[in-house]
């Protein structure tokens, strides 16, 4: 995947304000994530729909194909893929297939209509990175810090877990903020880990170095914030070292914390 310049630039301020101090926390291997099948690797793999088409798409998830598959997303009738995708058995496990690993025509139909349900395009049954991002994000949703890595603390707390590439925010044992997908650093821009407070709030902030917006941006270490982006979540290689969130996340994320209050980040994305 190439790294398009709207990805570079979605964390691109340089403040001069610097924050609070971070206490470090090193980053833990990510084992919360089952690693993808060997059958693709990433890299290999395209957006589905292509850049002419996506408007069509309107506000649904762009999923990475394979390239000989990509040529026919345009089309009207969607052909299901025949192909196991590098997240075939996460998707599997979720939907209550046989875990194989391998590709059937029931699985792909299967795969196809949580695609649909979801808003993922093309709903081709290819178990693609969104797709598996997808599936990580409803399997947390019922207790995301099972793993107990989020502090349980008493002030509300942004747990940002780079492992999974989720958000969600804690009070006291309770979630107030359901897991959100999130789009962390970029390799050699990785977000930094630690724990934080969230010392500046600006919610149509705009970076002073290249002009990008940076919607209900709430900073928690020089310079790295939460915030919006326009473009979808799942594009690019990932920010300047920001937790990027959808616009309706990134709002949702503002309604619930305040200035002050804690960002705990840690492991290590995949891939980075």
């Amino acid at each position: 995947m190439k790294r398009t310049f709207s990805a570079l630039l979605v964390c691109a301020s340089l403040l001069v304000v610097a924050g609070p101090p971070a206490v470090a926390v090193a980053p833990s291997p990510a084992v919360a994530v089952t690693p993808p099948s060997a059958a693709y690797r990433l890299p290999d793999l395209v957006p589905g729909i292509p850049r002419a088409g996506r408007e069509a798409a309107g506000s649904r998830h762009i999923e990475y194909v394979p390239r000989s598959e990509a040529a026919h997303a345009g089309t009207r009738a969607l052909r299901c893929s025949a192909s196991t995708g590098p997240y075939q058995r996460q998707a599997e496990r979720y939907l209550g297939r046989q875990v194989d690993g391998r590709q059937s025509t029931g699985d792909c139909r299967a795969i196809r209509r949580f695609q649909q349900a979801h808003r993922i395009a093309p709903a081709t049954g290819f178990a693609g990175p969104v797709t598996g991002a997808t599936v990580r994000l409803m399997r947390a949703k019922k207790d995301p810090n099972r793993a107990g890595h989020c502090p349980d603390l008493p002030q509300r707390t942004a747990c940002v877990d780079l492992n999974r590439q989720l958000m969600w925010v804690q009070q006291s044992g309770r979630v107030i903020l359901e897991p959100v997908v999130i789009r962390s650093g970029a390799p050699t821009m990785e977000t930094r880990t630690g724990s934080y407070r969230i010392y500046l709030r600006h919610r149509r902030h705009i970076s002073n170095l290249y002009g990008t917006r940076m919607p209900y941006a709430q900073f928690f270490d020089r310079g790295e914030a939460l915030h919006g982006v326009y473009e979808d979540i799942f594009s690019g290689p990932g920010s300047h070292g920001c937790v990027n969130l959808t616009m309706t996340d990134a709002r949702r994320a503002w309604e619930v914390l305040r200035k002050g209050d804690t960002v705990y980040v840690w492991g290590r994305k995949p891939g980075v």
